[in-house]
């Protein structure tokens, strides 16, 4: 089974963070995806790349920060994130990659 490349395009990296490992314990996992992917897109692009059935996608847009570096001040990007709530019975392990 080949899987399509476009997939690869909407969920970016996985978020590996405390609150993503606590929310990891009900069954979600957190990614961060494209800004224009949708629910439904997202949803497709999990089942076929970890090969799980997904329950429910909640998708939140993080605004970036100001932040001062040396002095100099920079603005982080917004990024998209996707909570991904899976059907009981099914995990993913980040931790290992694509």
């Amino acid at each position: 089974m080949t899987i399509d490349p476009k997939f690869y395009d909407v969920i970016v990296s996985p978020v590996i963070t405390e609150k993503a490992t606590t929310a990891s314990e009900q069954n979600k996992v957190l990614f961060k995806v494209a800004a224009k992917a949708t629910k439904p897109q997202i949803k497709e692009a999990v089942e076929k790349l970890f090969d799980v059935k997904v329950k429910s996608v909640n998708t939140l847009v993080r605004k970036g920060k100001t932040k001062a570096f040396r002095g100099t001040f920079g603005t982080q990007s917004d990024s998209k994130r996707a909570i991904v709530t899976l059907e009981e019975g099914h995990r993913i392990d980040v931790t290992t990659g694509l």
